[in-house]
């Protein structure tokens, strides 16, 4: 007999992801199948998904654009659903989003994928300036009602048929303090100045110095990130840094290479005192 294909499967990409994974799954109980595609965690990512019943993946990680892809392929040719919601596993469906992801199922409707908005706390309360919301993604959609693709180093979700927005929020929960978000920071602007290279973007002082200027006062000026207190102003000078960080990156520069081989090819230095 074959299995009748389910409704709704909810898709999760993760690595030691402890800190947040318990509640993203207890807000996904309305959907049919959870599936949860793991890059080999070291923390307890896996015995908490396995408590919650979800199908639980180890694949190695080549990339975000890659790992979603694999999830997409492996519910197509495995757990067939007719609708995949996709979220990091620091994000939470909130109930308002749960009970609008249900009418829309119910209805039948045309589209065939769905804009959420996404909002994130940041150290003291949610950001609703500074262009940090709505942020809305395309999470909710059919498997051939989307093409996963990158740009500078991230997944981006381009529909290839009919597409709507969702009311209701996904709640971001991305940094758990300030060291936390700079590691972060420095995996992500690595990658950003991995794609300007490989596409013969140029970097250097100048652009890095320009660009992370605008981004913050585009941000806290333009975009109202002032209206979050200290913590607009904070964030807008932590994407500033990032993005001085992929500008500057993309040229790397020698760092002593090659190295010096005798003393005669130190510079001199001229130790006259005048």
């Amino acid at each position: 007999m074959t299995e009748k294909k389910a409704k709704l499967t909810a898709l999760i990409i993760v690595l030691n992801g402890e800190r947040t994974i318990d509640s993203c799954l207890q807000s996904l109980a309305f959907c049919d199948n959870i599936v949860v595609i793991d890059s080999y965690s070291t923390d307890r990512t896996k015995e908490i998904c396995e408590k919650h019943g979800t199908v639980f993946i180890e694949n190695p990680f080549e990339g975000y654009m890659e790992q979603i892809r694999f999830g997409i392929d492996w519910i197509n040719q495995n757990a067939p659903s007719e609708w995949i919601f996709f979220l990091d596993c620091d994000e939470i469906c909130s109930a308002e989003l749960r009970e609008k992801i249900r009418s829309a199922l119910a209805q039948n409707a045309a589209a065939s994928a769905y804009q959420v908005s996404r909002l994130t706390w940041y150290y003291d309360r949610f950001l609703y300036h500074g262009g940090m919301y709505p942020d809305r993604l395309f999470r909710l959609f059919k498997p051939e009602g989307i093409a996963v693709s990158q740009k500078n180093g991230h997944p981006v979700y381009v529909p290839t048929k009919e597409h709507a927005v969702l009311d209701g929020d996904l709640l971001h929960y991305s940094y758990e303090s300030f060291t936390h978000q700079m590691k972060k920071i420095n995996g992500y602007a690595d990658r950003g100045a991995d794609a300007m290279r490989a596409e013969g973007r140029k970097g250097g002082l100048g652009k890095a110095l320009f660009h992370s200027f605008w981004r913050f006062f585009s941000m806290y000026i333009l975009k109202k990130g002032f209206l979050d207190g200290k913590a607009g102003f904070i964030n807008a000078l932590h994407i500033a840094f990032y993005t001085f960080l992929k500008y500057i990156r993309v040229d790397e520069g020698t760092w002593g290479k090659p190295y010096v081989q005798s003393l005669s090819e130190l510079p001199k230095h001229n130790t006259k005192r005048k």
